[in-house]
C-alpha cells in the first residue's frame, strides 16, 4: 500500500478506539463503515427530525383540544402551507400565534 493511501487512512481513522487507529487493516475497514453509516444516517437524520416535530406538533395541538391528524388535515383544508418544521417551531416559541393557527383549523 502507498504511503499517500495509508495516510490518509489514518486520517479518516484519527480518534477511533483501540487498533482501529493505527493498524492499517482494521483502519481500512473501520473508515470504510464509517463512510457508509454516515451515508445512511445522512438520510436518518431526516426522518428522526421529522418525526421530532410530529411528537412537538401532536403535544402543541393537544393541548389546544385537537389531535395532530385533524391538524395537519385542517392545515391541508384551509389551504395554509406551513411545513411541519416551521409549525413545531411555531408552536414551541410562539404559542398565542400557533393558537390562532388553530383558530383557522376549527
Amino acid at each position: 500500500m502507498h504511503t499517500k493511501k495509508r495516510k490518509g487512512i489514518l486520517k479518516a481513522t484519527k480518534g477511533f478506539r483501540w487498533g482501529r487507529k493505527n493498524r492499517i487493516k482494521l483502519a481500512t475497514t473501520a473508515a470504510v463503515k464509517a463512510g457508509a453509516y454516515a451515508f445512511r444516517d445522512r438520510r436518518v437524520k431526516k426522518r428522526s427530525a421529522r418525526a421530532l416535530w410530529q411528537i412537538q406538533l401532536n403535544a402543541a395541538a393537544r393541548e389546544l383540544d385537537l389531535s395532530y391528524s385533524k391538524l395537519i388535515a385542517g392545515l391541508k383544508k384551509a389551504n395554509i402551507g406551513l411545513d411541519r418544521k416551521i409549525l413545531a417551531e411555531i408552536a414551541q416559541k410562539q404559542p398565542k400565534i400557533f393558537a390562532k393557527i388553530v383558530a383557522q383549523i376549527k
